[in-house]
């Protein structure tokens, strides 16, 4: 597989705990439908397939993160950033990382069990965007 890259621009966003319900006797695990994170997944899918991504089953594969997120206005003042400002976004590198897996799956590759080795990066900056490289 030759190395790809792609960016996403938007917050990146995490993947939500699954909700619980119960159907009878069986329970039922979901994702609600009006969740950020299944328009999130699809432009990830759709800007690996613009870039040239193909399902490959060699393995392994390196997966290349790079996660910004636009600072909120309640971290500035009028002189600047205030000093007790967060210095990292709030949400885990691993559940944002779970749902840009999962939106890659038959995309990227056959099974996200094919990645070897991951490397992440959150910040924030002046343009929100997720920007994904797999080798």
């Amino acid at each position: 597989m030759n190395a790809i890259t792609f960016s996403v621009p938007g917050d990146p966003v995490p993947q939500p705990r699954a909700r619980i319900t119960v159907r009878g006797k069986h329970g039922h695990a979901y994702t609600p439908s009006a969740h950020p994170i299944h328009a999130y997944r699809a432009a990830i899918a759709a800007a690996a397939i613009e870039a040239g991504a193909t399902p490959t089953d060699s393995a392994p594969i390196t997966l290349i993160v790079d996660l910004v997120w636009t600072r909120p206005k309640s971290h500035f003042r009028k002189s600047g950033l205030r000093d007790d400002a967060p210095k990292l976004p709030r949400p885990d590198c691993s559940n944002v990382l779970k749902g840009l897996e999962d939106a890659l799956n038959g995309v990227a590759w056959v099974d996200d069990s094919q990645i070897g080795r991951v490397i992440v990066e959150k910040t924030y900056g002046t343009e929100a965007r997720t920007t994904v490289r797999i080798t």
